[in-house]
């Protein structure tokens, strides 16, 4: 990957016709006056050290190190800089609910936006944790790996939408199943689940894989995100263009939180509701902050790396040779017929 951190520098490039123009006129200039002296050849042959092409090397040697300063100031940056880095912290997977009615709007935005919100803030907030992020609807899938990197979970994280599980459904068991395989075999530090879900449309049962996790030592945090009043699904940006059943009436889901609830209990986990406010958000850090941390090592990439220096030393090459350059012939370069 290539970027530049600053582009905004990359405007100074649109100065370089007028450079040009005005040396091309500058010149243009030179030689009226030179003319006025008499024919061009006899007055070179009066003038044996004059010499044009020095100058039109010394512009464009100018001109191409002005570029590359140009360059070095927008800050060029290419790809990603691994390291290694060792913290103490948790494990912990994050299985998100991408299923059609996550997009109501009961929770603004929506349920679905207002759940990546959360979680990025519990990213930004738990940096020393290792995280993995899983998404299921009616399947589950692993969406990132276990991993040190937060900057990449926060990546992935913005991606989420529902169109990453086709069959649609709740199938929490399943998204708790495929968390605990997400965890290392490592025992020095506490492993968490958190499970954010309106609850609707829930399939299989996922009160036993809650319980399996909790034996393992493994708690299990439900958020439930949506009001129990319920919500239309919207389909589309247009707000009247709403889901609708078999028989043509407009769908309406609830969260179902009596349900999340039952999945806490039996994942010896915290229980909370996702409003407009952020409680959900502090009692979920304060419940993740009980847990015990251990030493956690991984590889993180940084967000690019710096590669500016190339083009500064290729403007520092630039301009020593331009130094070099005299504008009138010299003993030293006589037999270079570059210079003649």
């Amino acid at each position: 990957m290539f970027r530049f951190a600053n582009p905004e520098y990359l405007y100074l490039f649109l100065a370089a016709p007028v450079f040009i123009i005005g040396f091309i006129l500058l010149n243009i200039a030179k030689k009226r006056n030179v003319l006025k002296l008499g024919d061009l050849k006899l007055v070179k042959l009066m003038m044996p050290a004059l010499s044009l092409k020095r100058s039109y090397l010394k512009f464009w040697l100018t001109l191409a190190a002005l570029g590359f300063g140009v360059i070095v100031l927008a800050r060029p940056q290419f790809g990603t800089k691994p390291e290694k880095i060792e913290r103490k912290g948790i494990e912990l997977a994050i299985a998100i609910d991408v299923s059609n009615s996550m997009m109501a709007n009961d929770v603004a935005p929506n349920r679905l936006e207002k759940a990546k919100q959360i979680l990025t803030r519990i990213i930004n907030e738990r940096r020393d944790d290792k995280v993995a992020i899983v998404v299921f609807a009616g399947d589950a899938y692993v969406q990132m790996p276990m991993t040190a990197d937060n900057m990449s979970a926060k990546l992935f994280l913005e991606t989420i939408d529902p169109s990453l599980v086709p069959v649609q459904g709740t199938a929490i068991g399943t998204a708790i199943d495929m968390c605990m395989r997400c965890f290392s075999s490592d025992e020095t530090s506490d492993k968490a689940i958190v499970l954010i879900t309106d609850g609707e449309g829930h399939e299989g049962s996922a009160e036993d894989a809650a319980k399996r996790a909790a034996d393992k030592g493994i708690h299990v945090n439900v958020v439930g995100i949506g009001s129990t009043q319920g919500s239309f699904i919207p389909l589309g940006r247009k707000l009247n263009n709403v889901k609708h059943d078999s028989q043509g009436n407009p769908v309406v889901t609830k969260l179902n939180e009596d349900m999340c609830r039952k999945i806490a209990e039996a994942g010896r986990g915290l229980y909370t509701h996702a409003d407009n406010s952020n409680s959900a958000l502090k009692d979920l850090q304060n419940e993740l902050e009980k847990l015990e941390k251990g030493e956690v090592e991984g590889m993180v990439f940084s967000d690019y790396d710096e590669k500016f220096e190339w083009f500064a030393w290729a403007m520092l090459l630039l301009i020593l040779i331009e130094v070099c350059v005299f504008d009138k012939k010299n003993k030293l370069f006589k037999n270079v017929r570059l210079f003649k």
